[in-house]
């Protein structure tokens, strides 16, 4: 038995049926070989790992193989311990054998059908939630990835994105600059020659037409977006394009009620409270408050924190999303992924809709580890930097031209401050206040603002 735990086989070879004892050590020191192969590539490679870590071919054939490892393997333990006459044995020995040999039947098998079931999880999540459409490349050494919060609550129909930043990913070192635009923005003219253009020609002029509600206008014409599974946000793509001078890559929709479980799926997220921020409010009574100080919320207070408007406004509850995103990029390594991967996936199957293709989940997971090394910059196109009401288009490319330049490492002017040094007033737990502007909405370095 302790032969087969070590060398699968060789039992067999020894005293039993030596070609099954030939065939099993030879599928044995072949996984061996590969598996040294897969780990020592992957050490120089890492781009490997998480492209075969994001095909659902090969993880459908890896499923399969260890659930046949499982199998064969308790058929030898099983053989191993026939060979071993156990009924010569006196009754002690005889109880202590197949105790032994049970031990480490369910052992190796139960580790392997776990790791089949953690693959079978890998596979659907890449299956259900990432599409097979064309990957597209990055524009000028960039992927620009909008991102989007929406909150499907009662008394709403459909999920109306309330939150809108742009993730400009350096396509080599994952240096990003995050561009926040707030969902009140009037005025603005779509991207040249997109559907919303050829409809509202003059821009978004209309009364009460706010960025937010673009989605809404889109969802109720389907008819002008024939080739579109997602109206709505193709729409919002149209609009953010043509304010930002940005070609969108990718997108994403999270759902705010979703968001939850991935908290609470990686045990919570340590975040710094400066104020007192209500729990409740939007419409509804306040139920509690989340008290001051450096706290790991749990996925309801880390929602609350990130969208409480009580006592606030807008901006105040932008730079605060922008804080737990830096959060939870810093905080989430890939040893708390892997420990909690199932409930991640299951909360991020939940929580997350996208048209990023399955190609390109490793490239964005390569991203993602490099840019929890590198300072994460901030542009918000809100007050007093930019009148929402009516925005300065040409100041916002130049800012946000501005910002990339800087984070590329090239010279660009620095934006003009009347503050000269981190501000000390808050407003609704936000660094700063409308007037003056929020700290973590116009940032160099967001982590340190927050």
């Amino acid at each position: 038995m302790l032969l087969t735990l070590v060398a699968p086989g060789s039992a067999q070879l020894l005293a039993g049926n030596r070609q099954v004892g030939r065939v099993a050590l030879r599928i044995w020191v072949g996984l061996i070989v590969v598996v040294v192969a897969l780990l020592a590539t992957g050490l120089v490679w890492h781009g490997m790992v998480f492209e075969l870590a994001s095909d659902t071919l090969v993880l459908g054939v890896f499923r399969f193989v260890l659930m046949a490892l499982a199998v064969g393997w308790a058929t030898l333990f099983m053989d191993a311990w026939r060979l071993g006459d156990p009924l010569t044995l006196r009754q002690p020995q005889r109880v202590a054998a197949v105790g032994v040999n049970g031990l480490l039947c369910f052992t190796v098998a139960g580790t392997l059908l776990f790791g089949a079931h953690v693959v079978g999880v890998q596979r659907e999540l890449m299956s259900s939630m990432f599409s097979d459409g064309e990957a597209t490349a990055a524009t000028a050494g960039r992927y620009n990835v909008l991102l989007m919060g929406g909150d499907s609550g009662a008394g709403r129909v459909g999920l109306r994105p309330d939150s809108m930043t742009v993730a400009s990913i350096d396509a080599e070192t994952g240096r990003t600059v995050l561009i926040s635009l707030p969902r009140n923005m009037a005025n603005f003219s779509f991207r040249k020659g997109s559907t919303m253009d050829k409809q509202f020609p003059e821009g978004w002029t209309c009364d009460d037409c706010y960025l937010n509600a673009v989605s809404t206008w889109a969802t109720d014409n389907p008819e002008l977006f024939k080739k579109s599974k997602n109206p709505g946000i193709d729409a919002t793509i149209d609009a953010i394009e043509g304010i930002t001078d940005l070609r969108i890559n990718y997108w994403a929709m999270v759902n705010m009620a979703g968001f939850t479980e991935l908290v609470d799926a990686v045990g919570g997220v340590e975040l710094t409270v400066r104020d007192r921020i209500p729990v409740g409010g939007l419409g509804d009574d306040v139920t509690g408050y989340i008290e001051p100080g450096v706290r790991t919320l749990d996925g309801h207070d880390t929602l609350w924190y990130a969208r409480a408007r009580e006592g606030s406004d807008d901006y105040s509850r932008m730079a605060r999303q922008k804080c737990v995103m830096s959060a939870m990029l810093q905080q989430i390594s890939p040893q708390s992924a892997l420990r909690n991967f199932s409930d991640i996936a299951q909360a991020g199957s939940d929580m997350i809709s996208t048209d990023v293709p399955n190609s390109e989940v490793g490239t964005f997971a390569q991203l993602a580890l490099k840019a929890r090394n590198e300072p994460v910059s901030t542009v918000s196109l809100v007050p007093p930097l930019i009148n929402t009401a009516d925005p300065d288009i040409e100041l916002i490319q130049n800012r946000i031209s501005n910002a990339i330049d800087r984070a590329e490492g090239k010279d660009a002017p620095k934006p003009s401050r009347k503050r000269t040094k981190t501000p000390t007033d808050m407003t609704g737990g936000s660094l700063g206040s409308m007037s003056e502007g929020y700290a973590a909405n116009q940032a160099e370095d967001l982590g340190a603002t927050c």
